[in-house]
């Protein structure tokens, strides 16, 4: 089964230490002008477990966990009988996801191919995502009864996987023809596009042979 970009695509849980230190979770509500602004409660037991699973208090410190995501992993461990989920998506490992200088979290807001941090800026009409925590997506699988198979960057599954070995076929005597192709792998393997930003997490059951995507680079140590 492959996921590509399912994760960051279900909606997460605000979270917020006020300046006492309580954890509070953070919700949307009517402002006094009509519009929407942000409002704090304070967080039930079930957000303050899996927070707490995570890092300790951090007076000011804002972020984000995906509760459904982890849900919808561990359920994969009740149906999936053999095979392998391939999760793509844009993340990071928990110790880079909760790291303590990203105070504000991951939430960003998408409209016309233009990236912003405003989810009340166009509402209805704009994607809103959050960065995905792999980690917590490697825990939910094995809560799940499932392995954890590899996990690397995208360009580096990609790689080992052969994509520039099917460039390399191409004809590269047509310069036009070939730039087509080369400029969208560019785009997947750079560090400064996709390449890095983007992993790759495998998760299965009764899988014997290596999978090749996760030959090199494997960093499931980093989990």
């Amino acid at each position: 089964m492959l996921a590509n970009e399912v994760l960051d695509a279900m909606p997460v849980t605000l979270f917020a230490w006020d300046e006492q230190g309580h954890l509070m979770e953070r919700g949307v509500a009517l402002g006094g002008d009509g519009d929407f602004a942000w409002a704090d409660r304070p967080a039930n037991d079930e957000l303050a477990q899996a927070v707490a699973a995570r890092m300790p208090p951090l007076p000011g410190y804002a972020s984000e966990i995906n509760l459904q995501a982890r849900a919808w992993v561990r359920a994969m461990g009740q149906w999936l009988a053999r095979g392998a989920a391939l999760l793509v998506d844009y993340g990071f490992p928990q110790s880079e996801y909760y790291h303590p200088q990203r105070t504000g979290g991951t939430l960003m807001c998408h409209l016309r191919h233009h990236a912003h941090a405003d989810p009340f800026a166009a509402p209805g009409l704009q994607d809103i995502t959050a960065h995905v925590d792999f980690t917590a997506m490697a825990d939910a699988a094995l809560a799940g009864g499932l392995e954890v198979l590899g996990y690397t960057s995208q360009a580096r599954f990609l790689m080992n996987a052969g994509l520039l070995q099917i460039l390399g076929r191409q004809d590269a005597g047509d310069a036009q023809a070939y730039a087509r192709l080369a400029a969208p792998v560019q785009k997947l393997l750079s560090e400064a596009e996709m390449g890095e930003l983007f992993k790759v997490l495998a998760v299965g059951r009764g899988v014997d042979a290596p999978l090749i995507g996760f030959a090199r680079g494997d960093r499931r140590g980093g989990l």
